[in-house]
């Protein structure tokens, strides 16, 4: 079960007891952020997308999307989002579960900008019922991330 790679991989870091699971699904930002009792915003969503050098994820706050023409500036291609397949597949986890922790081997992981005005965010780990809560320093130390980007938007309510 991929929340028990999640577990496995916190162990070096001793924090594998902070990952909360919840009896209700947390596989969209509103139900995370339900299960969690927090704003959408604070929920890190990991998108997975295809380029020229294979599966990446770009971890963004629940209350952006990804703007087309800083993706295709960024990454120099424009963003296809892979198909739930392909990122069970590729990136070793379902859709509802993805996280930028324990990703198979490859996956390139982008923090984007949109999450840094949160003291902490809540990412998934590794299934439709889980999360943890880390700061922007535990999730650039954990998510072994490449580097940050600006590649979204405000979503207009």
């Amino acid at each position: 079960m991929s929340i028990e790679k999640v577990k496995d991989y916190f162990k070096k870091f001793h924090i594998e007891d902070r990952i909360l699971e919840f009896d209700v699904s947390s596989a969209t930002v509103e139900l995370a952020a339900s299960a969690l009792g927090c704003r959408p915003q604070r929920i890190a969503k990991s998108l997975s997308f295809k380029t020229a050098d294979g599966a990446i994820l770009v971890v963004v706050a629940g209350d952006v999307r990804i703007d087309n023409k800083k993706f295709k500036e960024t990454f120099l291609t424009k963003a296809k989002m892979l198909s739930a397949d392909e990122v069970e597949i590729l990136v070793g986890y379902k859709v509802g579960g993805v996280c930028p922790f324990a990703v198979n081997e490859g996956v390139k992981i982008y923090l984007d900008m949109s999450l840094k005005r949160f003291d902490t965010v809540f990412p998934a780990c590794g299934s439709s019922n889980s999360a943890i809560e880390l700061s922007i320093e535990e999730l650039e130390k954990y998510s072994d991330f490449t580097k940050w980007v600006d590649v979204c938007r405000q979503i207009v309510s």
